[in-house]
C-alpha cells in the first residue's frame, strides 16, 4: 500500500457508504456513553493531550478507539530520520492550532515495526489517518505548510461530513496565578524590518526582493501570519508579471482540459478581483482531472486560499465544493 501523495482518495475505497454509516452510528453511540458517564456534559480535554506518544500495546485504545470521536493523524517517524525533524514540529504545531479537529498520534518505527508493517510503509516520515476505525493514506515524506493544511482542511471535512465528528471540546491548560504574573511578556519577533523591506518592495515593483524578504522571515518564524499572507500574495503577482492577458484567456477558452492554461487563468481572475470566479475555475479543473493534473490544480487552489484569507466566505464555499469533487 503506497501512501498517496497529498490525497484523500483513499477514503472512497476504505470507506464506502455502508461503512461510513456504521462508523458513524458507533461515533454517536461512543460519544452519547461519554456524555452519559460525564453526566451530562461532554468533557473537554486540554491543549497538551492533544499530541500524544503511542506504540503497539496501546495502538487500540489511543488510536482505533479515539477514532470513533475525533480523527486521529498518524506521524510515523524515527530520531535518525532528518525529514521527520522538520515535519514532526510542524504537524505538532497545526494539531495545536486546529483546537482539537483532529489529534495527532505520534509512532517511532523503530521502536514499532509490526505497525509499521501492518500499514505497509516504504519510507518515513509517514503520515496516515484513522478516522472511526478506517485508515487512510495521507501523505509521505516532508511536504509544503500549505499542502499539510490543504489535506488536514480536507480530512475535516471528511470526518465531519461523512462520519459525523465534529472534534473535541479544547480547554485551556490551567496556568497557576503566580506563574501568569512572574511569566515574562513575549517580546514581537524582530521580522519588522523584513516585513517592511518586503513592502517597500512591493512597492517599487521588486517582485522578486519582496518573495525573498517574506522567505527570509518564515525560515525563522515559520508562522508568522503576515509573511506567510504576503508571500503568497507576492508569489501570485509574480507569477502574472509580464503575462499577456488576451492570450491567457484565449488558451483557457480554447483548451478547457489543460489544466496548466487553467491555472494561469485562475491567477489572473483573482489579481483581477475575480475570485469566484478563479475559485471556480480550479475547482471545476479537479472535478474533471486525475492524477498529476488533479494535483496541480487542487496544490495551486489550495494556494489561492492563502491569498483571500481561510476566513473569506468564498474560499469557505470553495472548500466544500473541492471536498465534493474529491470524493
Amino acid at each position: 500500500m503506497q501512501p498517496r501523495n497529498m490525497s484523500m482518495s483513499g477514503v472512497v475505497d476504505l470507506a464506502a457508504v455502508k461503512a461510513a454509516q456504521e462508523a458513524k452510528a458507533k461515533a454517536e453511540q461512543a460519544r452519547a456513553e461519554a456524555v452519559r458517564q460525564g453526566g451530562g456534559v461532554a468533557p473537554g480535554v486540554s491543549a497538551s493531550s492533544l499530541v500524544i506518544d503511542v506504540d503497539e500495546a496501546g495502538f487500540e485504545r489511543d488510536v482505533l478507539q479515539r477514532s470513533t470521536e475525533v480523527p486521529v493523524v498518524i506521524d510515523f517517524w524515527a530520531e535518525w530520520c532528518e525529514p521527520c525533524k522538520q515535519l514532526s514540529p510542524l504537524l505538532e504545531r497545526l494539531t495545536v492550532e486546529y483546537n482539537g479537529k483532529f489529534v495527532l498520534a505520534k509512532i517511532d518505527v523503530d521502536a514499532n515495526q509490526m505497525l509499521m508493517q501492518q500499514f505497509g510503509i516504504q519510507g518515513i516520515p509517514a503520515v496516515f489517518a484513522v478516522v472511526a476505525g478506517q485508515a487512510l493514506p495521507l501523505f509521505q515524506g516532508a511536504a509544503p505548510e500549505a499542502q499539510i493544511r490543504g489535506t488536514l482542511d480536507q480530512l475535516v471535512q471528511v470526518a465531519e461530513e461523512r462520519f459525523g465528528l465534529t472534534g473535541l471540546t479544547v480547554e485551556q491548560d490551567a496556568v497557576q496565578p503566580d506563574e501568569a504574573a512572574a511569566a515574562p511578556e513575549i517580546p514581537v519577533g524582530p521580522y519588522d524590518a523584513l516585513l517592511d523591506a518586503a513592502v517597500q518592495a512591493l512597492d517599487a515593483g521588486d517582485l522578486g526582493g519582496a518573495v525573498q524578504a517574506y522567505k527570509n522571515v518564515l525560515s525563522d518564524d515559520p508562522g508568522n501570519t503576515e509573511a506567510k499572507l504576503g508571500l503568497a500574495q507576492a508569489e501570485l503577482l509574480q507569477r502574472v508579471e509580464g503575462a499577456d492577458p488576451q492570450q491567457i484567456r484565449k488558451d483557457a477558452a480554447d483548451r478547457p482540459g489543460d489544466v496548466r492554461a487553467q491555472i494561469a487563468a485562475a491567477d489572473l481572475d483573482l489579481v483581477g478581483g475575480h475570485v469566484e470566479d478563479a475559485l471556480g475555475r480550479l475547482v471545476d479543473a479537479v472535478a474533471r482531472t486525475a492524477g498529476d493534473d488533479r494535483e496541480a490544480a487542487r496544490v495551486r487552489l489550495v494556494e489561492l486560499f492563502e491569498v483571500v484569507g481561510g476566513d473569506d466566505p468564498r474560499v469557505t464555499a470553495a472548500r466544500r465544493a473541492l471536498a465534493r469533487a474529491l470524493f
